[in-house]
């Protein structure tokens, strides 16, 4: 498998992070997002769109984190991380949702803002990432992980963006279930970090 990457995308961390957790052997790809490479002609014809990451598993080409996630999955009959039991797949479906909405318009947006200068309402998406996470924060001091009993791709499609939500100027430190889950997570075999940036609260550290 090759995965076509940008080492600052929490996008494409998610990928590489399910990937590595899976013990599944696969080539990265740097894409250099700075110089537009996402946009060449070659990559294109990757994913239309312009966007990583994108997984190329023998000439079958998937794009989209959380399609990457699923096909993984499904791929290696990973039913532990992404269950066919109906009601139990419906719970994981549902946060993947919230990965693709809430997180991305909240915590994602606001690193978006603080790290590349998109031109974002910043305070709009830091309020949207804090009323994500007190949802999250109360779900997680219900359960050990957000969707079972057990981790799925659901945490994973969580993880990268809330990590690296203080880089949005997005405080953590009034979440302790979020917290404890992050280190669940930072502490499963074959775990591999989401590459820090010494932007908003983590400036200087």
């Amino acid at each position: 498998m090759k995965l076509y990457f940008s080492p600052r995308s929490g996008h494409a961390h998610r990928a590489a992070l399910f990937l590595s957790l899976m013990g599944q052997d696969f080539e990265l790809i740097t894409v250099d997002m700075a110089k537009g490479a996402q946009k060449s002609p070659e990559f294109l014809r990757l994913n239309h769109l312009g966007q990583v990451p994108v997984l190329d598993d023998d000439g079958i080409i998937i794009a989209d984190s959380n399609a990457i996630l699923v096909y993984v999955a499904r791929k290696l009959g990973r039913t532990d991380w992404l269950p066919d039991i109906p009601a139990d797949e419906a719970a994981v479906q549902r946060w993947l949702s919230v990965a693709a909405g809430q997180i991305a318009y909240g915590p994602a947006a606001a690193r978006l803002a603080t790290l590349f200068g998109a031109k974002l309402n910043l305070q709009e998406a830091i309020d949207r990432a804090h009323a994500i996470l007190k949802i999250i924060d109360q779900e997680l001091a219900e359960r050990v992980w957000i969707a079972l009993a057990r981790p799925t791709i659901a945490d994973v499609a969580l993880y990268s963006y809330i990590a690296r939500a203080p880089e949005g100027n997005v405080d953590l430190s009034r979440y302790p279930a979020v917290n404890r889950w992050l280190g669940q997570i930072e502490a499963l075999p074959g775990f591999i970090p989401f590459e820090k940036s010494p932007i908003g609260l983590r400036a200087g550290v």
